[in-house]
């Protein structure tokens, strides 16, 4: 008999910290620069109006294999829209070793993500924090960027959130020492921010066109993730020198990228990756204006997914069932 580990969302808060999820994100994007993993093509199910997203990930003494599942009706039965789950099995042998919650887990990764990209593009003084977005991925990347930098303010904006209120104050318990303020548009978000992060699913730009209010800030898109997709508008581009990302990937799935190339409103050699950073190959100066674009891939959820089963079999968290 193989013995399997369940692990549900309290499993994954007991098993990591925040620095633990950095640490682990950060060495993904290590592994990311050095190739030394193999990311099949995402399988994507269609039926009828409903979609099966199968992300696998090869990485050396761990496989992830991470399912989606998308039914836009669930709402209207009481469900969430979008179910996740991560497997994770032995990189030698295949044996199943963890299944793990997939929308916390997929959250904390991002938000890991976040962090680091604010602590590698953005002044390390840096004190107030703008929010674009008030959904669970901008609820983890405020908590990891106040991890990364002195966070002493933070600026929400969500024309579509109804309980704002609930959002932010979920925040403050768990974050004290900071002073939260709503936005009433995103220009006041933005004004009042030196750090901007963007966390919506938006086709259209959500950060006004206006240069002079752009310049000198210190973006970071996490929201946008397909060619339809954007959150930056053209005159960001024209006031950066490089474009940072998490994955190569993000230059063909994201418009806030694919649509500027095509345009020639950027050039591809302006683009390095986080990784770069990471591993000294390249700097960013953070006194001028600075933009960090994620999109996330597999390997990702691998690395956080193998953190979280050697954590929680650390602390005997979970319920191994015989498989």
């Amino acid at each position: 008999m193989i013995d399997m580990l369940i692990l549900n969302k309290e499993n994954i808060k007991k098993s990591i910290s925040v620095i633990d999820a950095l640490k682990s994100i950060e060495d993904a994007l290590i592994a990311q620069e050095s190739g030394d993993f193999d990311i099949p093509d995402r399988t994507h199910i269609a039926y009828k109006e409903n979609v099966l997203l199968i992300m696998p990930a090869f990485g050396g003494e761990f496989i992830s294999t991470k399912l989606v599942s998308v039914f836009p009706e669930n709402k209207a039965k009481g469900f969430p829209s979008i179910f996740g789950s991560v497997f994770l099995s032995d990189g030698q042998s295949g044996k199943p070793l963890a299944l793990i919650e997939g929308s916390l887990l997929t959250a904390l990764r991002t938000g890991a993500i976040g962090g680091l990209g604010i602590a590698y593009t953005t002044p390390k003084n840096a004190t107030t924090l703008g929010l674009i977005g008030a959904g669970q991925q901008g609820f983890h990347q405020v908590l990891f960027a106040a991890f990364v930098r002195e966070i002493t303010r933070v600026t929400v904006y969500d024309p579509f959130t109804k309980d704002i209120d609930k959002f932010i104050d979920k925040l403050q318990s768990l974050l004290p020492h900071v002073h939260f303020f709503i936005a009433k548009h995103a220009e006041e978000c933005i004004r009042n921010s030196e750090v901007i992060i963007t966390a919506t699913t938006s086709e259209t730009p959500v950060v006004p066109d206006k240069a002079e209010l752009l310049e000198g800030k210190h973006f970071i898109g996490i929201g946008s993730y397909k060619p339809s997709m954007r959150e930056f508008p053209d005159s960001l581009f024209s006031l950066i020198q490089e474009v940072v990302v998490d994955t190569p990937y993000a230059k063909e799935e994201t418009g806030d990228l694919k649509l500027l190339l095509e345009q020639n409103l950027i050039e591809e050699d302006k683009i390095c990756t986080l990784g770069k950073l990471i591993n000294g190959a390249k700097t960013v100066n953070t006194k001028g204006t600075t933009f960090f674009k994620s999109v996330g891939m597999a390997l990702f959820d691998l690395f956080i997914a193998k953190t979280v089963y050697e954590k929680a079999k650390e602390k005997k968290l979970g319920i191994e069932i015989e498989f």
